[in-house]
């Protein structure tokens, strides 16, 4: 069952100048996507920085606006609603942001934090029901019921991580927007939260959009993977397809700078020129051409190319893919 797609998404930032602050330009965070996830499903979102992966994520939970398009889950376009129809659905869906320590007010403590959900959403009606839900809800992500006495500055950045997981669970949602969950703890830790996430997945069938920038971290996490460079997908097929026959050069180039530990491992290293253009004024033609070892002229610079189906269930949006 499909449980969140989005088409034709367009999020666009004015650029303003001058003593009367007028817009000329736009920055292109979002161009033109469209996706879905089914429930219970996990959809990687991946690329460089900077490319509007976060935006993205933010913009599917109506945190940022839209531009253009549609936001349909469980069959309400979110992109359409007012924020008081908008408040009653975000039950369904949540989100665990970046960062463990900017994501808690340090003036809650833990049970406060997660207890602001249930509170907002009036889920249990007594309060002693309240405290028993945070005691399950912390235990569930490994914590101990005592925690939530505790104020953030007094967790690891893995800890608090843990609480924000454990206050988007707090409303039983179905889709949970995971931005970059890992990318600021260490190793040992990021593979505790990926566990988590994913056992957490199994026993509450919950779906993910889990955005990362290391393609490792979210093949080993994802039923399907997306590729985004900027602000358009440029791949999408399932984790073990990319893995195995990426078919975009800018997808192949990521596989490319992922650490192998074999010192004799014959693969390629594909270094790609240049920095990420600006979203302000984005290439002609193919966003990637510039940087691309494949690009051919004029095509790639005149024609852009369609996100297109190369092989079943396998798309990208390369002319010569």
């Amino acid at each position: 069952m499909t449980l969140l797609e989005v088409a034709n998404l367009k999020v666009h930032f004015p650029v303003r100048y001058g003593l009367f602050r007028r817009s000329r330009h736009f920055i292109k965070a979002v161009e033109d996507v469209s996706f879905t996830i089914e429930a219970g499903e996990t959809l990687g979102l991946v690329g460089e920085s900077g490319c509007g992966k976060t935006t993205l994520g933010r913009t599917v939970v109506r945190l940022l606006e839209p531009t253009s398009g549609s936001i349909n889950f469980e069959g309400s376009d979110l992109a359409r609603l007012s924020r008081k129809q908008l408040r009653a659905r975000r039950r369904g869906f949540q989100m665990i942001f970046q960062d463990p320590y900017g994501s808690l007010n340090p003036r809650m403590t833990a049970g406060e934090s997660i207890g602001e959900a249930i509170e907002i959403h009036p889920l249990l009606a007594k309060e002693p029901a309240t405290h028993a839900r945070i005691s399950e809800l912390l235990a569930a992500v490994g914590l101990e019921p005592a925690h939530a006495q505790r104020f953030p500055d007094e967790f690891s950045g893995g800890q608090r991580q843990r609480i924000g997981i454990a206050r988007a669970l707090a409303v039983e949602p179905k889709l949970i927007v995971c931005d970059e969950p890992v990318s600021a703890l260490d190793v040992s830790v990021q593979a505790q939260i990926i566990n988590l996430l994913k056992t957490l997945q199994q026993t509450a069938g919950l779906a993910y959009l889990f955005i990362a920038h290391d393609l490792a971290v979210v093949e080993h996490m994802s039923h399907r993977v997306m590729v985004m460079y900027l602000g358009k997908i440029v791949e999408l097929a399932e984790a073990k397809a990319i893995a195995r026959n990426a078919r975009h050069p800018y997808t192949q180039a990521l596989i490319a700078a992922i650490p192998v530990i074999d010192p004799d491992s014959k693969r390629k290293r594909i270094v790609l020129p240049g920095d990420v253009p600006s979203p302000i004024h984005p290439p002609s033609g193919c966003p990637f051409h510039p940087r691309c070892p494949m690009a051919q002229f004029p095509r790639c610079k005149t024609e852009v190319p369609a996100l297109r189906q190369v092989t079943t269930g396998h798309w990208a949006a390369c002319h010569f893919a």
